[in-house]
Parts: structure tokens; C-alpha cells; sequence
């Protein structure tokens, strides 16, 4: 009887705490019973992978206007990152600002109308702060981080060098500092999902016209390298290492019907270090998807 107990003990347990979590992810896994053990292996093979949608909507009301929710309802995603908001809160309709089924958390930047990233979870998080911890980039609203038991996910939007010489210069250092933000979570063995527009695309594969871009911002050499170093902190690119060899895109201008002719770049990732690359399922571009000049990218994790 003593032992039924304890086995119903350890079990409830677990599943009172299950919210997305593995074996490992339990920092109390090597101390618990063998009873709670087999039932933490035992979800960890029946829990259903998580899927995490990334999308640049370049305006939410906007992007409302086109069908979001409907989209949002269809997508079935377990977490949706979105960057480039353009809006605060209180001025959004409340089905969007509490979407049914999601618990929203929202980073509107200092000036209005600007920048911005939300994230949708239907999972509980342990902790959700704002920012890198600098002000010279954080009043723009571009970094959302939500943890989770077993993993971190960042929502970033990284500034445009688009407008200049200034511009690509402030993008290079934000890049740099969320590089040494990701390098002390990565040091510390968090396991991190990290989404978002990146504004680069980091090989010739992924835009239509490398030759011709080769000086335009967004394919610049300083700003392929610094991409090249932030994955060199221990990060995968998900679709890359899925798909080495498929052309997709995720931006397309909105001139010259450059998306009707799918002349794009791939710019939107969703990164995850080394240690969950192996429970990738999937990696999609969603090139299907309109109302923005972006269109979401996704993955599914067995985690």
C-alpha cells in the first residue's frame, strides 16, 4: 500500500507539473523516484512536438483587418512570435489583445507606431521580460523573452540598415549585444529558441539576386558575419539544417510584384541551440500566407 503511495505521489506530480517539459529539463530528475522517472519518459514519448510560428506582420492592425485571428485559429500553433506590431495594447480590439486560447504578452517600442513584438503562448511561462538590458536598444521594443521549463524562447526584430550607413552600424551593435545575451544563456546550458526577423539573409541561397545585393543593406558582408558569428554561439538555423538545399523566401518588396515573381529573401528564423536541433520535426516557410510583406515561418520540437 506504502508503495502504491508513493508511486501515485510521484506521478501526480509529474503530471501536475508536465507543462512542456522533458526528462532533462527536470533539474530534480537524478534525485526523483523511479516511478516519477518512468513517467517523465513516458510523456516525453506521448506528449504531441510543439509547433512555434514566427511572423513579421508589418502592422497588426493592419494585418487584423486581413484575417489574423481567422489565420491564428487555423495555424494551431502552441507559441506565435510576431515582430514590427506598429501598435500598444490599448489600441487593439480585445479579441486580438486577448486572443482566445493564448495568454499575449506585448513589447510596443517608445515611439508609436514603430517596431514592436507579441507573444502568443498557450503554455503557461515561468518567467516574460523585455529587452537586453540597454536602453539604447530596448525603447524600440525588439526583444520579448518568454521561458518555459524545458526552453527559452526569444521574439527578436532586429533593426533595419536599410535607411544607412548609421542605421547598419546600430544594426551591427544590436546583433552583437543580443549575441553576448544568447552566449551567457547558452553558457549557463538553457536551451533556447530564439525567432524573429534577423533582417539578413546569411547565404546566397537565400535571396533571389545576390550578385546584385552584394552592397545593399540586409545582404551586406559585415552583416552576414555578424550572423555567421550569433550562430557560431551554438545555434542552428532550423530550415537550413532541414532543407540545405531548398530556395524559400520570407520577404519579397512590395514593388515591381517582386512576390508574384517570388524575386525574396529569406530574412525570418527560427534558430535553436545545438542541443534541440535534434527534435526538429519540421521547418516551414508558410510562403502561402499573405497579409504582410513577410509570411510566417515555423517549427515543430519534440520537446
Amino acid at each position: 500500500m506504502e508503495v502504491e503511495k508513493e508511486m501515485l505521489s510521484d506521478c501526480t506530480t509529474v503530471l501536475v507539473k508536465r507543462p512542456l517539459l522533458t526528462p532533462r529539463a527536470y533539474t530534480a530528475y537524478d534525485t526523483m523516484g523511479a516511478t516519477a522517472r518512468a513517467c517523465l519518459e513516458y510523456l516525453e514519448l506521448t506528449m504531441p512536438p510543439i509547433r512555434i510560428t514566427s511572423w513579421n506582420v508589418n502592422g497588426i492592425r493592419s494585418v487584423a483587418r486581413k484575417g489574423l485571428l481567422e489565420w491564428l485559429a487555423r495555424c494551431a500553433a502552441d507559441i506565435v512570435a510576431f515582430q514590427e506590431i506598429k501598435a500598444a495594447p490599448d489600441q487593439l480590439p480585445e479579441a486580438l489583445r486577448e486572443p482566445p486560447g493564448y495568454q499575449a504578452f506585448w513589447l510596443p517600442a517608445e515611439r508609436p507606431g514603430y517596431s514592436g513584438v507579441a507573444t502568443f503562448t498557450r503554455i503557461q511561462p515561468t518567467e516574460v521580460r523585455a529587452g537586453l538590458g540597454d536602453p539604447v536598444f530596448d525603447s524600440e521594443g525588439r526583444v520579448l523573452v518568454t521561458r518555459f521549463p524545458a526552453f527559452t524562447l526569444y521574439n527578436v526584430y532586429v533593426p533595419s540598415g536599410a535607411s544607412g550607413p548609421e542605421r547598419v552600424a546600430h544594426k551591427l551593435a544590436f546583433t552583437e549585444r543580443l549575441g553576448a545575451v544568447l552566449g551567457a544563456e547558452l553558457a549557463a546550458g538553457v536551451p533556447l529558441v530564439v525567432v524573429g526577423d534577423l533582417n539578413t539573409a546569411h547565404e546566397a541561397i537565400d535571396l533571389a539576386r545576390p550578385r546584385e545585393n552584394q552592397r545593399t543593406s540586409g545582404f551586406l558582408p559585415e552583416e552576414r558575419a555578424a550572423l555567421s558569428a550569433l550562430l557560431a554561439r551554438g545555434l542552428v538555423d532550423s530550415f537550413r539544417h532541414l532543407h540545405p538545399d531548398t530556395v524559400a523566401y520570407s520577404w519579397w518588396t512590395p514593388r515591381a510584384g517582386a512576390r508574384q515573381r517570388n524575386i525574396g529573401w529569406r530574412i525570418d528564423y527560427v534558430l535553436v541551440s545545438t542541443d534541440l536541433a535534434s527534435r526538429l520535426v519540421a521547418a516551414e516557410i508558410h510562403g502561402e500566407v499573405e497579409g504582410s510583406d513577410h509570411c510566417p515561418v515555423s517549427v515543430v520540437l519534440n520537446i
